[in-house]
């Protein structure tokens, strides 16, 4: 239905008409009538003409139902059989009725809720949109350095995958990750940096097809921006990809078997990757990509989750600063914490992480500084020695905000 923004009164059949009136035949003196609005719930398409003008008592309370009523209302040129043609021919600026556009925005909400369930469905949920911070408490310098270092780190990450048919999906997965080191070191070194700023941008895009029942893959390339975006070139850019074959043995327990492929600045890197999406029960849970990241939750009741979370990555960072060109940071680190998920409003929630950074180290390296081969945590020839002192391990707490989607 179509409605102008030229045009004069129509007549509208067929709806559905329920008002506060009773006693339609009633046309006594002593009572009020009143002209019913058009209701548009539902269309019982038909085209017998019951009432022109409707009129309904005023004085009677129950409510009605009157079927196919022709009603008499303010909209123009609907495109029904009742429009003539000189009408059809006035529609210049044809616009929706209210009640179709929400129509239609409601049909595209389900419509994207059914794509994301029906693509990603081996996860129980999705996490669409997460905003978060981490703070380190002060850790002290290592010899000769006195002082002591903070860390924190901002954290964006947005999913958006496209369907392209009932097995087969375009995955896409924004991450920025800004991580920055303050110190109160009085009188600072000029040969190696101690107070830092990194950005790492990586998108990871790519194919996600499901072969069977049971099986499917994802291939994704994963280009990285690295940098402190002081002078930034080219080298800062990163290729990496990967590759995952997924398995689901039943209903509760769904894996992947694969690997990460990076060309960091100290060389390539090669990670053999495990997935697992395991519920245990309907309260414990695990779910990760090994050995990136792990959690182990349980369900306290329908607001609140709880658990241990694992998370470890390697980066390296190309800076940009006159005094340091050309070098680069290498970030190692293996944070181990435990978690609490609040169910705030609707699909909103909040994490809190509170726990013990390992193996945290910032290291400064020369552009020739390089290595044969890195696999996972074991390295092949390197013989590289770090040019600045590092900060000690120590606590760190995050919070984060998400917009997550249940897929079950």
């Amino acid at each position: 239905m179509i409605t102008s923004s030229l045009g004069h009164d129509e007549v509208i059949p067929n709806y559905l008409v329920k008002t506060n009136r009773k006693d339609w035949d009633c046309f006594a003196p002593s009572h009020t009538p009143t002209r019913p609005l058009a209701m548009t719930k539902k269309d019982i398409r038909h085209y017998e003409e019951r009432k022109l003008n409707c009129i309904a008592c005023t004085d009677c309370s129950c409510d009605e139902v009157i079927p196919n009523c022709v009603v008499k209302t303010k909209r123009k040129v609907w495109g029904l059989p009742a429009c003539s043609a000189d009408r059809l021919r006035a529609i210049t600026h044809p616009t929706l009725p209210l009640v179709m556009t929400f129509g239609i925005l409601r049909c595209s909400l389900i419509f994207l809720l059914t794509f994301i369930t029906s693509s990603l469905s081996a996860q129980s949920a999705i996490d669409i949109l997460t905003i978060g911070g981490v703070v380190g408490i002060p850790s002290a310098y290592q010899n000769p350095l006195n002082g002591k270092a903070t860390e924190s780190n901002l954290l964006v990450n947005l999913k958006l995958p496209t369907k392209f048919n009932d097995k087969t999906i375009w995955y896409n997965d924004f991450t920025y990750s800004g991580f920055n080191v303050t110190n109160d070191i009085e009188v600072r070194p000029t040969e190696y940096l101690t107070a830092m700023r990194m950005h790492g941008i990586i998108l990871q895009t790519g194919v996600v097809r499901k072969i069977n029942d049971r099986n499917g893959f994802q291939l994704l390339a994963v280009p990285r921006y690295m940098s402190d975006f002081k002078g930034s070139d080219s080298k800062s850019w990163q290729l990496g990809a990967i590759a995952l074959f997924e398995h689901r043995k039943h209903e509760r327990l769904m894996t992947r078997y694969g690997f990460l492929y990076n060309q960091e600045l100290f060389g390539p890197l090669l990670v053999p990757l495990i997935y697992l999406d395991w519920q245990i029960n309907d309260k414990w849970s695990i779910t990760g990509l090994m050995p990136i990241n792990l959690k182990i939750s349980y369900k306290v009741n329908e607001a609140l989750t709880a658990g241990f979370s694992h998370f470890g990555f390697i980066t390296t960072y190309r800076l940009g600063q006159e005094e340091f060109k050309t070098d680069y940071i290498e970030r190692n680190s293996i944070d181990e914490t435990l978690f609490a998920r609040w169910n705030t409003h609707g699909n909103i929630f909040i994490e809190v992480r509170f726990g013990y950074s390992l193996s945290r180290v910032y290291e400064q390296y020369r552009a020739d500084d390089k290595m044969d081969l890195r696999l996972s945590i074991v390295r092949f020839g390197d013989e590289r020695t770090p040019a600045n002192v590092n900060f000690d391990n120590g606590m760190i707490a995050s919070v984060r905000l998400v917009y997550s989607l249940p897929l079950k």
